[in-house]
């Protein structure tokens, strides 16, 4: 498309990390969506990593695949899932990246001898790969990481400055700022987001909009005091306090006209209505949820951080959860099991009352054995499972212990001198190891996997082929293969060459699945994923089978 009919729209944020981009971008870029253009969200990370691969989500949250297999901040993950829009590569862009490909180029006399500088050469890098992830569009929201006054994003913040000088009237920057509640004062303080408006200011920046972030809602004397003292007019100012279920922010925004708002600082003449009735249709029954409650336990140990908890770090599987809880019309709630401290004894007084249990993607040993653990218990009490790559890695060592007697049986992730390696690593994967080839070098992205007829599997796909993202560097040892499936086990999705176990479930159990892949990634708050729905269904009927057991001893005590 060409460059004089495209626009832009830059979002930054203020005075806390963790404020809401990622939400507000979403929540602008479906509004925008809706009203019938196409639009393509970036999302700037300031790290210096290429990727998000190697990052530790206990600090930095979920890492999310795209289809083509790149790893990147959760953020797309949201934009996703708001969008229910395949993104790739393209979206996602780091400083590492950045100063990566401006070496590689210097190397390869893509200058023409000049001097390689950080200014003007790395804005200019910057502002490339953002024209060419929204080259196919007709507006490119870009989420800058991070928050302004941080020396790493001051490079991204110039690479806007200089783009916006280029493309007047083609260009809208927000500034999502934080309000914070001091409860002994009784009080919002607007002077933080005025300071982070200042920092903006002395960039070369100044903020079309401000998506005022808050606890609650911004009273008139702050809302004054914070466009006297900050340049602004009412009409620039959104609010945007805490809500219950972030798939409301689209609804908060477009009370406020805001896609309008931005639409018409573009020169955008005529504002179509926004197609919103399927999702105001699904934010209705979002609050009419039914009881009984259905408990699922997620079994996992990255979510503990000191004397904290980083919800984060499963955000994908709990927002899928939450899509099918949503589309199945049952309230959800998560009990979080950390598998380092889950034992025998723990997982029969923590699962007792649990509807289902889900294991979730994880590495390494740390807390292994409470993964295997709490699969033993689901499956001799037939609660629904399951499984999600390394959850289905454990799932293989739990049945090849329990069921069939290996008893030292392990993944060599965790233990490289086990006898019964039920779990091996990938044959190309271990040279990549032996160089230290970690970064992006496991198998990443969209692969087919065809699903064997007669499973519980091909009844929730309802097709024998199929395509999911995966992220895992070990396998299930084929080896061991027909060992398993002597006693019981249905391997129900392979690779189409059938090397590769992508699946495996047991047929005799209420709902016992686990699979090597991420279904997770692929679930949105329109579409979600049958994976989780079918799972969440066998939970439902757990929760009424338990209630019905539980009244039926009631009646007989009475």
């Amino acid at each position: 498309m060409e460059l004089e009919k495209r626009k832009f729209i830059f979002v930054s944020g203020g005075v806390v990390s963790g404020v809401g981009k990622g939400v507000t971008v979403s929540s602008l870029a479906l509004l925008i969506k809706a009203r019938g253009y196409t639009i393509s969200p970036v999302k700037c990370d300031m790290y210096v990593n290429v990727d998000a691969g190697t990052m530790n989500p206990a600090e930095h949250g979920e890492v999310f695949v795209t289809a083509d297999g790149i790893e990147t901040d959760q953020d797309l993950g949201n934009y996703e899932r708001f969008l229910n829009q395949e993104l790739s590569r393209k979206n996602y862009t780091t400083t590492g990246q950045i100063y990566l490909s401006v070496i590689q180029k210097e190397r390869q006399l893509y200058y023409k001898g000049k001097c390689v500088e950080v200014v003007p050469d790395i804005p200019e890098e910057i502002i490339e790969r953002i024209l060419e992830a929204g080259k196919d569009s007709e507006y490119t929201i870009v989420e800058l990481g991070g928050t302004v006054g941080e020396y790493q994003s001051v490079l991204f913040l110039e690479a806007t400055r200089m783009l916006s000088k280029r493309l007047p009237g083609q260009t809208v920057h927000i500034h999502v700022s934080y309000f914070p509640f001091l409860k002994n004062l009784g009080e919002i303080k607007s002077k933080p987001t005025q300071l982070s408006i200042r920092q903006l200011n002395e960039n070369g920046i100044l903020p079309d909009f401000i998506v005022a972030r808050s606890e609650k809602l911004v009273d008139t004397p702050r809302f004054n005091t914070l466009c006297q003292n900050s340049n602004l007019t009412p009409e620039q100012v959104i609010f945007c306090p805490d809500v219950g279920n972030i798939y409301e922010v689209p609804i908060v925004l477009e009370k406020q006209e805001f896609a309008q708002k931005v639409l018409k600082k573009l020169g955008v003449d005529t504002i179509a209505e926004p197609k919103l009735e399927g999702w105001n249709s699904l934010i209705e029954k979002s609050k009419n949820l039914i009881d009984p409650t259905i408990k699922i336990g997620m079994v996992e140990k990255y979510r503990n951080i000191g004397d904290y908890t980083l919800a984060d770090t499963h955000i994908s599987v709990l927002e899928a959860v939450k899509h099918a809880s949503i589309a199945k019309g049952y309230k959800c709630e998560i009990v979080w099991i950390s598998s380092e401290m889950l034992s025998t004894e723990d997982a029969n007084k923590q699962m007792a009352d649990l509807d289902g249990v889900i294991v979730p993607q994880g590495w390494g040993s740390r807390g292994y054995e409470g993964k295997v653990q709490a699969i033993q218990y689901a499956r001799e009490h037939n609660i629904p499972f399951l499984g999600l790559c390394y959850g289905m890695q454990m799932a293989a060592v739990e049945f090849a212990r329990n069921v069939l007697g290996l008893k030292n049986a392990n993944s060599s992730e965790v233990d490289p001198n086990t006898e019964h390696p039920v779990i091996h690593i990938m044959p190309d994967q271990e040279q990549r190891i032996i160089k230290r080839e970690y970064g992006g070098t496991i198998r990443l992205g969209s692969y087919p996997c065809r699903i064997k007829e007669g499973t519980k599997l091909i009844n929730i796909y309802q097709k024998t082929d199929i395509n999911e993202r995966h992220r895992h560097r070990y396998e299930f040892n084929n080896d061991y293969r027909d060992m398993f499936e002597t006693q019981g086990l249905v391997f129900s999705g392979l690779s189409p060459d059938g090397k590769l176990v992508e699946a495996l479930e047991l047929p005799n159990h209420p709902f016992f699945v686990a699979t090597q892949f991420h279904p997770e990634y692929q679930s949105s708050f329109e579409k979600p994923h049958p994976l989780f729905v079918a799972f969440f269904s066998a939970c439902i009927e757990q929760a009424v089978l338990s209630e019905a057991s539980l009244s039926s001893s009631e009646q007989s005590v009475l």
